[in-house]
């Protein structure tokens, strides 16, 4: 099944580079816009975000939509080669650059994982039934178990969406796909 996922992940990458960073932004702003009205995402208060890489659904803008409407903003921060950590986001000047180059939090850690209503979690593939293909590292398959109550919400762009994608047991299942 590895190789399938590589093969999965290779594909999905060689599609995202068809796309200039404007169409991947135009793109963007569609899936945020649903992200936010969502009512999962407007009754929370607790929101694990992800602050996006360049070929991801840009996040930016509306990780600080909902900081300012009064919701309490968690990022992941690479700890190790397997493990993350949470951190609480505020602003921007919140963020440095961390591992593998992506902006990450440098706010005050987050601990109470069970009141993280709604995980919002990037990937390289989704499919109907909630399936996930990640980047390959296992950070949120490893991550998303402890946030026992959240809610959460698998994100990417509409061809990204599969009608089925490999999974193994260990790999967490997305209540929501946008």
């Amino acid at each position: 099944m590895n190789d399938e996922k590589r093969a999965l992940r290779k594909r999905i990458k060689e599609m995202k580079r068809q796309f200039s960073d404007k169409e991947l932004e135009s793109m963007s702003l569609h899936t945020v816009s649903r992200l936010l009205v969502h009512p999962a995402v407007v009754n929370a208060e607790t929101i694990l975000m992800y602050y996006s890489l360049a070929d991801e659904v840009n996040t930016h803008e509306a990780v600080d939509a909902l900081v300012r409407s009064g919701k309490t903003v968690l990022l992941p921060r690479v700890i190790d080669g397997e493990n993350m950590e949470i951190r609480i986001y505020e602003s921007r000047d919140d963020l440095a650059p961390g591992h593998y180059g992506i902006m990450e939090p440098t706010g005050k850690l987050y601990t109470c994982y069970e009141n993280i209503d709604i995980a919002v979690v990037p990937g390289m593939a989704f499919d109907a039934a909630g399936h996930r293909l990640g980047r390959g590292k296992g950070y949120y398959d490893r991550f998303l178990p402890k946030a026992t109550h959240a809610y959460k919400i698998g994100v990417c762009f509409d061809f990204q969406k599969r009608a089925a994608i490999p999974a193994d047991d260990f790999d967490v299942t997305m209540d929501c796909v946008i």
